[in-house]
C-alpha cells in the first residue's frame, strides 16, 4: 500500500486505503469512507493516481477526457474503476464542473453522460439520484469531493466544492435540492467532505480571502461569514484558507448533524505522487474522480 501523509495525527483514519489487482499484473488504489460504507446501501470510492494506463504527468489513473489524454486510455481507467464498483462506464453519469453551485438531478436516461456519450448539459458541479444502478462521477484535483447519503430516502448527492463553490455554499445548496427532490431531511444525511488540500498548503490573496472573512482592520481579523477557516499566511497580503472546515460549518448550517459529518484527513498537496494535485504541480496532472450509487 502506498504511504501516505495524514493530517490528523491523533486521531483515526477517517478514509481507508483500499487495493485490487489489475488484469496487466498491477494495482488499483482507491480510497473509502468507512461511515458510507456502513450505511449498506451505497457503492462508492475516491480514486488515487494508481492503477491505471495514462502516461507521463497524467500517469496512471487520468480520469479526464480534457487533459491531452488519449481517449482509449482513459476509457480503460472507467472500465476498471467499474469493475472494483460493479458497474459499466454506461452507468455513470458525469458533471460538467464550472465552479457553480448548480444541481442536476440524474435519471436512468443520463446514463453514459460524460463517459460513454456527450452530455446535453453544462455547468453542472452537483449530481444527485434516488435511482439505484447510477453511478454518479465528479472531478478533483484540489477542489472538495461532497458525498451526501439520505439512508432513510435513499438517495445519494455529489458535488464539486472549490473556493468559490465553497463561499457560495455548496453544501446546503446540496441539501436543499435533496429536501426538494426527494423530501431528505438535513438529520437523516451522512456527509463526508473527502481528500482535498489543506489549510496548510492553500495559500490564497486577499481577493479570495475576503469572501471569507473580513480583512484585517488595524491588524486584527474579523469572521464574518465562517469562523476560523482564515488565518494570516507566510506573508503580507497572503492567507491560508481551510476549506475542509469551511464546508463544514455550510453544513452545519444547513441542519447536517455534526457527528454524521466525516471530513478527510488526507490533503491532495501533501500527497502529490499518490494524489493529482494542481497546485502542486503547477497545472501539469490528470483528473481523479468521486464515484457514488446506490447499490
Amino acid at each position: 500500500m502506498f504511504p501516505i501523509r495524514r493530517i490528523k495525527k491523533n486521531e483515526g483514519p477517517v478514509l481507508k486505503q483500499n487495493e485490487t489487482d489489475t488484469a496487466d499484473g498491477g494495482r488499483l488504489e482507491y480510497l473509502t469512507f468507512p461511515s458510507l460504507e456502513e450505511t449498506g446501501i451505497v457503492k462508492h470510492l475516491f480514486t488515487t493516481r494508481l492503477g491505471g494506463v495514462s502516461e507521463g504527468e497524467l500517469s496512471t489513473m487520468n480520469l479526464s477526457f480534457t487533459r491531452g489524454d488519449l481517449e482509449c486510455r482513459v476509457a480503460e481507467n472507467y472500465r476498471r474503476i467499474g469493475r472494483v464498483l460493479g458497474c459499466r462506464p454506461e452507468d455513470m453519469t458525469a458533471s460538467h464542473q464550472t465552479h457553480t453551485t448548480n444541481i442536476r438531478r440524474v435519471t436512468a436516461a443520463d446514463k453514459g453522460k460524460g463517459i460513454t456519450r456527450l452530455r446535453d448539459y453544462e455547468n453542472i458541479d452537483g449530481l444527485i439520484t434516488d435511482e439505484p444502478g447510477i453511478m454518479l462521477v465528479t472531478y478533483f484535483a484540489d477542489c472538495v469531493p461532497l458525498f451526501f447519503v439520505d439512508t432513510v430516502h435513499r438517495a445519494v448527492g455529489l458535488a464539486h466544492s472549490g473556493w468559490r463553490g465553497t463561499a457560495a455554499g455548496m453544501g446546503g445548496c446540496m441539501v436543499k435540492a435533496m429536501q426538494e427532490a426527494y423530501e431528505t431531511k438535513p438529520e437523516d444525511l451522512l456527509v463526508a467532505i473527502g481528500p482535498s488540500i489543506c489549510a496548510d498548503c492553500y495559500e490564497v490573496g486577499e481577493d479570495t480571502a475576503q469572501y471569507f472573512c473580513e480583512l484585517p482592520q488595524g491588524g486584527v481579523m474579523e469572521d464574518s461569514k465562517f469562523s476560523g477557516v482564515v488565518r494570516p499566511g507566510k506573508q503580507p497580503g497572503k492567507y491560508q484558507l481551510d476549506l475542509w472546515e469551511a464546508n463544514r460549518q455550510k453544513l452545519l448550517a444547513a441542519g447536517v448533524k455534526r457527528e454524521r459529518i466525516a471530513v478527510a484527513d488526507i490533503c491532495t498537496c501533501c500527497n502529490a505522487d499518490y494524489l493529482f494535485s494542481h497546485r502542486a504541480s503547477g497545472g501539469r496532472r490528470g483528473n481523479m474522480g468521486a464515484f457514488l450509487g446506490l447499490k
